[in-house]
């Protein structure tokens, strides 16, 4: 199967990687084409635009930063909508509102191609190994073509029936991790601030029934100050933001997610977006300080 990839950021990079290992024939397209090289060197081709992408093969998944460039590739001058039509199918991996998932396969199924709205929780570690789950809507056609790929891409995936509740789905998991995040930040700080040695909090967490894989990874690189990007803080934080006004449209009180984004929010301010999500942890920090 040939399979078309737009968008090679930290998580495309590694999703492309394991596909073209895989066996699948795969063609590349990323805004700097620069950061493509790694991929042709693996055995991928590249796409000069989206559309080219497109035209090429009968599969494009895209995986980019946010709603407006999710929309800007499919949308725009040289975009996916120029050659999408029939016997074309399109997937959108991004993280994005219910909204934008809409708009998207609108435009997608008026041309005559199919659309699956298919986000992944997980972040760069499990995109590495093969084992994101995928939350897909849409084309049950398109999701049963697309299984060989994301067998490879994940460990699990879900069909959730129409557009916009994959969306729905990956902003609810989002929600509730940014705000573990946060409470776990706090949770360290205190113990240090109390007297405790906060590895000692590691450990018995870890014994304890919220043991879980995101505190056993990310707590002794917090302690130690490693925040390298695993998932930005600035995505979390959109992430934060989409799944608030969620909550907003079905009536929905969410205090301890609105400060959770208000904490990430503080730490986009101070300059913190570009690092972990965990980075939240130094705001918290500065208040002790």
């Amino acid at each position: 199967m040939e399979v078309g990839f737009l968008g090679i950021g930290i998580m495309g990079k590694a999703m492309a990687t394991n596909l073209i290992k895989s066996g699948f024939k795969v063609t590349v397209w990323n805004r700097t084409l620069s950061k493509c090289d790694e991929l042709v060197k693996l055995g991928a081709s590249i796409g000069e635009t989206p559309a080219a992408v497109v035209k090429k093969c009968q599969i494009t998944i895209a995986i980019l930063s946010d709603p407006s460039a999710a929309l800007s590739v499919v949308l725009d001058k040289d975009g996916v909508l120029e050659e999408i039509g029939s016997g074309k199918g399109y997937i959108d991996m991004s993280t994005v509102s219910p909204e934008t998932s809409i708009k998207i396969s609108e435009a997608i199924t008026a041309k005559g191609g199919s659309f699956l709205e298919a986000p992944v929780s997980g972040s760069k570690q499990p995109a590495e190994a093969g084992q994101l789950v995928i939350l897909a809507a849409g084309d049950k056609a398109l999701y049963d073509a697309a299984i060989p790929a994301f067998d490879v891409m994940g460990k699990k995936s879900f069909f959730l029936g129409e557009i916009g509740n994959g969306a729905k789905m990956k902003l609810v998991v989002n929600m509730i991790m940014g705000s573990m995040m946060n409470a776990f930040s706090e949770g360290l700080v205190l113990a240090e601030k109390s007297g405790l040695n906060p590895y000692d909090l590691l450990d018995v967490v870890d014994l304890g029934a919220i043991a879980n894989p995101m505190f056993k990874g990310k707590g002794p690189n917090m302690l130690k100050g490693n925040l390298s990007p695993a998932f930005p803080l600035k995505h979390q934080q959109k992430d934060m933001r989409l799944a608030l006004s969620l909550g907003d449209e079905n009536a929905v009180s969410m205090p301890v997610a609105a400060a959770a984004n208000e904490a990430f929010k503080k730490a986009r301010s101070i300059g913190l977006g570009d690092l972990d999500f965990s980075a939240v942890y130094e705001t918290v920090k500065m208040h002790k300080d």
